[in-house]
Formats: structure tokens, sequence, C-alpha cells
């Protein structure tokens, strides 16, 4: 899965209407709502949109044909596996009616161009590990992790005989760093996981 990096937008004309696709990055559906206000066009006919969080989803066709825009939308978003986004794309009628295949393609084709021309990052599943390091392995520890270029060192609260640390480990590295941490310190640490 992918997540946007920052907003994007594309446009195109069909028959002489424009669409105007806007992308936002959104972290829950109360973002996805203000997005929607914000990005909205009043002068538009039709400001359609998807968005997707998890498994979680909603789409609108605003008042075109059923199925016309609001799911092509969705399927944009999840054929291009991003993830925690809202895409509006925006309707200014020319005058030619495209019909539902034209309406399908103009909604769904301008949300994907949009999309693949957005910046991105990989979303990589990861889980929270917790470990203890007394003070003469935390050194030594610390920068071994730094191997790992998805770890993140969340938190680390330091006590009379060393730290504790909060770490979010990418799950296809959670056996090396545990490993790792159990070998550095001749198994006084290991990491345990929520």
């Amino acid at each position: 899965m992918f997540q946007l990096v920052q907003p994007a937008t594309a446009e195109q004309v069909i028959k002489k209407s424009r669409f105007l696709a806007t992308a936002v990055p959104i972290a829950n559906e109360h973002e996805a709502k203000a997005a929607l206000a914000a990005h909205g066009h009043v002068d538009a006919n039709h400001n359609c949109w998807a968005w997707r969080i998890g498994a979680g989803y909603r789409f609108s066709d605003d008042g075109e044909p059923s199925g016309t825009a609001g799911k092509p939308i969705l399927a944009a978003i999840d054929g291009q596996a991003i993830d925690k986004v809202v895409v509006i794309v925006t309707r200014w009628f020319g005058g030619i009616l495209l019909g539902s295949g034209g309406l399908v393609r103009a909604y769904g084709g301008t949300a994907a161009i949009c999309l693949r021309g957005a910046e991105r990052i990989e979303m990589k599943p990861s889980v929270d590990g917790y470990f203890h390091l007394e003070f003469s392995d935390l050194a030594l520890v610390k920068a071994k992790l730094t191997a790992f270029k998805d770890l993140q060192i969340l938190e680390e609260r330091f006590g009379a005989t060393g730290a504790d640390i909060a770490a979010r480990i990418v799950e296809t590295d959670v056996e090396a760093v545990s490993r790792l941490v159990a070998d550095l310190t001749s198994g006084r640490s290991d990491v345990s996981f929520d």
C-alpha cells in the first residue's frame, strides 16, 4: 500500500466538460469531510468523490447517474493501492452528454491520472516493540539498530539503570531486531510486542 505525501491535482477536458481531480492525504473520516468541504467547487455542476482509510471507504456520485462517478474514483484509488486518501473530481458541464460509459471513463480516468502523478510513499506493516537497555548496552544497541532503515525510535525513558525504549518495527524485521537486541545484551534484554 502507498500513501500520498502531499495533495495533488490533475485536469482534463472531455467533450467540452472540464474535469478537475484533487487528491488529499487524510488520517480519518473527519479529515476526509474537511477536505471535501475545502476542495469542492460551488460553481461546478458536480463534486464527486471517494475516500479510503484501511478497510473503510465512502463515495458519492453527487447527482451523476448512480455508479458513474464515485465508484470509478474509488476503483482508481484501489487500483493504485493507495490508502488514507480522498479524491474529489469536479465537473463543469460543457453541454455534451457523455453517457454512462463516458462518465465512468472520465471520472475514473481523471482520478487515476491525478493519483499516478502524485508523490507517494510505501506504507509497510509495522508493530510496536518495547525493551529495556542498561546504560552499558544503550549506545551499542542503538547504533546497530540504525541498520534497519525503517525502524523508528518512538520514545526513550531514562531511569536509574538504563532506558526503556519504544520502537516501531516493520513486520519483516521483527525477528532480526529481536535477535539483535538479545545477542548484543547477552540475553539481558528482549523485545516484547503489543
